[in-house]
């Protein structure tokens, strides 16, 4: 790459910014939340009509869920890259936190304030700058481009696999560019080599056939607490998972993992002040922080029964539930994980409980030495002037695990900033440098890619 091409990239990047600022605006004001169903139609039309503008050949495809986007711009070139993203975003509950309104997309000091900024609005926006930049710069692309844009990740994903098996010569590729990526809180670029893998499931009992007079507390059974004990027998305040054979199978960190996570600065400090903790779980502290990540989770991310509201209302629950979620590692699956968790709650006298499977997605790792990982890390170096941290597993879980059981390499170049986007949180946001950087960082990846 010449030093002139690179320098009349980044020339079209500043000068263009606002242009795609303006385009991120309009996507985030649709608002796409898979949870409910809210918009999804139209925001998939959205991300059609933004494709077909860079002419891509692009299409809104039905699942048995939410569409999928997928397009494609042929270079007539040899490598093949695909950008992944999804355009569906969390629920933006609670309202009352948000500085300004979650869909109607505010700048302030810099930043971009709006549901889906970060995750995963702004991902695809600065993606869809990078080739801008080269089309204009360079007449053409480096590579031929695939994307696939889906609407059910922050539900899981689950109609992804079969979408995926029937659509796959349309998505065949040499490596892809995934969603999530960015820069620490230092500024240093991360490539982030996997993900864990995600059970969701809710648990629910019914006790009785209406809420009763609590009165009559010693004679009607509450479900609340009913729910109560069967959660006490899933985990300990050790952090351990009392599920038999939960832990079987899982392999110890490698060394070169190890050796990958000696390198990376512990994230305890800011963790401590983001979520303004005096201490971490089990006082971890420093490397341990880290390979955390190498220790699956359960996780009760709500409970529902009874009443809730102002005031006192002496009622006995008749039903009661709690939403539950598994971070795995990538050796487990997470089917098995669910069938074991149903057969420990009835052996426990718990047959009543009522399990429900919302998510169930396995995780995956990338070879730390495959050469779009090299390529990733050293045009990141440039882009950031400071050496690129690979980080041997994420702890979130996206459905990488179907291209990368496939021989995909994956890295996720992107706009996130340390901790500072309070992505899934009231007051989501993404700096509009990091959007830009982010545009550059894919623009030379492509760039490099279409060389080798």
């Amino acid at each position: 790459m010449s030093e002139r091409l690179l320098s009349d990239l980044d020339s079209y990047l500043n000068t263009h910014l606002d242009g795609w600022v303006e385009e991120l605006v309009e996507l985030c004001r649709v608002p796409s939340v898979s949870a409910r169903h809210e918009g999804i139609e139209e925001c998939a039309a959205h991300v059609c009509r933004l494709l077909q503008r860079r002419g891509l050949a692009a299409d809104v495809l039905p699942t048995d869920g939410h569409p999928v986007v997928v397009g494609e711009l042929a270079a007539g070139r040899s490598k093949t890259m695909l950008f992944y993203n999804h355009y569906d975003v969390q629920p933006p509950e609670p309202l009352d936190l948000w500085l300004s309104p979650p869909f109607e997309p505010e700048v302030r000091d810099g930043r971009l304030y709006a549901r889906g900024a970060k995750d995963d609005k702004g991902e695809l926006i600065a993606r869809l700058a990078a080739v801008d930049a080269l089309h204009a710069v360079t007449g053409s692309l480096p590579c031929n481009v695939r994307w696939l844009a889906e609407g059910e990740e922050e539900v899981g994903s689950p109609h992804l696999p079969v979408f995926v098996e029937q659509h796959w010569e349309r998505l065949r590729c040499d490596g892809a560019i995934w969603e999530e990526g960015g820069v620490d809180p230092e500024g240093r670029p991360l490539v982030t080599l996997g993900t864990r893998g995600l059970l969701y499931i809710e648990l629910s009992v019914r006790a009785s056939g209406r809420d009763g007079h609590s009165g009559e507390a010693n004679l009607i059974p509450n479900a609340a607490w009913r729910l109560t004990w069967a959660l006490s027998t899933v985990k300990g305040q050790d952090e351990r998972i009392k599920i038999p054979g939960f832990y079987d199978g899982i392999p110890a960190p490698t060394a070169r993992q190890v050796a990958m996570l000696a390198e990376l600065p512990s994230p305890e400090r800011g963790l401590l002040a983001t979520y303004q903790l005096d201490s971490l779980l089990l006082d971890r502290t420093g490397a341990e922080v880290l390979a955390a990540r190498f220790q699956p989770t359960c996780n009760i991310a709500g409970v529902t029964a009874g009443f809730q509201g102002e005031g006192a209302k002496t009622v006995i629950p008749a039903r009661a539930s709690a939403k539950l979620d598994f971070r795995l590692l990538p050796s487990q699956d997470p089917a098995a994980v669910a069938g074991r968790l149903r057969a420990h709650l009835d052996a426990k006298g718990f047959p009543d409980v009522n399990l429900r499977v919302i998510g169930c997605e396995p995780g995956a790792f990338i070879d730390p030495d495959d050469p779009l990982v090299r390529l990733a890390a050293e045009t990141g170096a440039e882009v950031y002037g400071q050496p690129a941290q690979l980080v041997p597993l994420s702890g979130g879980t996206t459905p990488m695990f179907l291209f990368a059981g496939r021989g995909v390499p994956i890295v996720a170049p992107g706009v996130g900033y340390g901790a500072s986007n309070l992505a899934h949180s009231p007051n989501e946001s993404v700096r509009l440098e990091d959007i830009r950087q982010a545009a550059r960082h894919v623009a030379r990846l492509l760039l490099r890619f279409g060389e080798g």
